[in-house]
């Protein structure tokens, strides 16, 4: 449903059809950063800040697979009204658009919009052996609530095998639809705090009480994880909210120009984070995992703006992340499209313990 209302958007704007096949990139193409190519089945080194090739075949992660004598979590769901939140309350959906553009900013497209009151479910892990009162760090996931079931097995081993700490994962669904208009564009696609702020005050809360779980407020130990525009979304959380979030996992990460209403400070969207915000500010305390596949998004879209390219977007992160000396890990999978599973089925598990790595050896050991 989101792989394909992402194309329905993208080719209503751009006047062409659904079906279109997305370009196939290579990744020794001109204007590439340097990839390290690697084995069938293999993973990046742990220890490795760089840009990595996997695919086109994939070999899906052990880690996958319920492993013997592995003590399982628990998993727990729970629904929020918006009416019943201060944030995000109304929500909006879009009504009518058009293809004309904006008059005071041909950067984006004109929308209509109407408010609506929605529900979100939130699906929680809880690792084995969590002992109430205590601590716990924990992962966002954004576009909920299904990923606390089916990351339960992969978390129960990886905690196991001490590989990550024992974490609470919090898949948080989003408000509806997608993009320009909708609510989920405006909670994932807006460059501002506005998102980590109403995970703060109205989820996490409600997390706490319902599972009897508390929260850590270390922000070492809070990571955010999404893909697609819940991609850009995480770092966007980490990058505005560093107070509360330090580790963030991408993958077909949206650093494009999605961003609606326009907002002069950040013309250019998530764009604007490898066109300027990473490059000319200060670095900041953020570990980060992106990847992206060889036959990823790219729509020229109505606006011409040449900032809707999933591929070279995340090329220029990589580009930038590494000139500025950032822990980030790049991964490029071959025969791989959009949030593709098969990939996902390789990687993630391996994703998942390099963003933890290095918070809390002496908890981890």
């Amino acid at each position: 449903m989101l792989r394909l209302s992402r194309f329905v958007l993208m080719a209503a704007l751009a006047g062409s059809s659904v079906a279109t096949a997305q370009p196939v990139r290579k990744y020794d193409d001109k204007g590439a950063p340097p990839f390290k190519v690697l084995k069938e089945g293999e993973t990046p080194p742990l220890d490795a800040y760089d840009n990595f090739v996997i695919g086109p075949k994939y070999t899906p992660a052990p880690e996958r697979t319920k492993g013997q004598d592995v003590p399982e979590g628990r998993v727990e769901q729970f629904e929020i009204d918006s009416k019943e939140t201060k944030l995000f309350n109304p929500g909006i959906s879009r009504g009518r658009t058009t293809q004309k553009l904006d008059p005071n900013n041909p950067k984006t497209v004109l929308v209509e919009t109407f408010p609506i009151d929605y529900k979100r479910k939130v699906g929680v892990y809880v690792p084995a052996g969590y002992k109430e009162g205590t601590e716990a760090p924990f992962m966002v996931v954004h576009d909920g609530p299904n990923q606390a079931n089916s990351y339960k097995t992969m978390l129960d081993n990886l905690i196991h095998q001490k590989r990550i700490p024992p974490i609470v994962l919090v898949a948080i669904a989003n408000g509806g639809g997608d993009a320009q208009g909708h609510e989920r564009g405006k909670e994932y696609d807006n460059m501002n705090g506005d998102y980590a702020t109403y995970i703060e005050d109205e989820v996490l809360p409600r997390v706490e009480k319902t599972c009897k779980v508390k929260m850590t407020k270390d922000p070492d130990g809070r990571a955010a994880m999404g893909c697609s525009s819940g991609g850009s979304c995480a770092l966007i959380m980490a990058w505005f909210r560093t107070d509360l979030y330090h580790r963030v996992l991408t993958t077909s990460g949206t650093f494009v120009n999605q961003a609606w209403p326009f907002d002069p400070k950040y013309p250019d969207g998530a764009w604007g984070f490898h066109e300027t915000l990473i490059p000319k500010e200060a670095k900041k305390p953020i570990r980060l995992f992106i990847q992206v596949g060889d036959k990823d998004l790219y729509n020229p879209n109505v606006m011409r703006d040449n900032m809707h390219d999933w591929v070279e977007a995340n090329h220029r992160m990589a580009k930038v992340l590494k000139d500025k000396g950032y822990e980030y890990q790049y991964l490029f999978c071959q025969g791989s499209g959009h949030c593709d599973g098969k990939a996902q089925a390789q990687f993630l598990p391996h994703a998942i313990e390099w963003t933890w790595k290095g918070y809390g050896e002496k908890k981890v050991k």
